[in-house]
């Protein structure tokens, strides 16, 4: 395994959509810093599930790892889910948080503010792409029919097409 270098990440993007929509600024050379869709507030003891502006492929061959934007972290925002984005995942993420903070002040989070980390990372063995409830989670139409149009395209021996048209109707937080 190992972590996918900035030179990956661009031709991933622009071949495959591992990002979008994308801002070249949000690149940190290891990988890509994930944004909120909605502003917010976290009061102290708190718990909010906060989407991701970004919509997420993670392509087949591939993993994704995140962790917290350690601003947040001294803050003390904690970060509950999961570490990682399973191969073959394709919406956008709910990342679940809680203020944990020693004063018991509250933490503003903006919209567009750098929040976390997303490294790709490669996977040995047999492709196993994600095929749960999750799959196109707080997609538009429009942004569904973009990435199944790329799995049909790139990686229709993975995806079952029932499989793949179940998913894109049955999705959680359809847009």
């Amino acid at each position: 395994m190992c972590v996918l270098g900035k030179d990956k990440l661009l031709e991933l993007i622009e071949t495959s959509k591992i990002v979008y929509p994308f801002d070249h600024n949000l690149l940190d050379g290891d990988g890509y810093i994930l944004t909120v869709k909605d502003e917010t507030t976290l009061h102290y003891l708190e718990h909010k599930n906060l989407i991701s502006y970004e919509i997420v492929f993670t392509p087949p061959n591939l993993i994704a790892h995140l962790t917290a934007k350690s601003r947040y972290g001294r803050m003390g925002l904690s970060f509950l889910n999961a570490a990682k984005v399973h191969s073959g995942f394709i919406g956008r993420l709910a990342l679940e948080l809680v203020n944990l903070s020693n004063d018991r002040q509250p933490i503003p989070i903006k919209r567009g503010d750098p929040l976390m980390h997303m490294e790709y990372i490669t996977r040995d063995g047999k492709a196993s792409p994600y095929l749960g409830p999750y799959q196109f989670q707080y997609m538009s139409q429009e942004e569904v029919a973009i990435y199944k149009s790329l799995i049909e395209n790139k990686y229709s021996d993975l995806f079952d097409s029932n499989v793949l048209e179940r998913m894109t109707k049955d999705r959680i937080g359809g847009i």
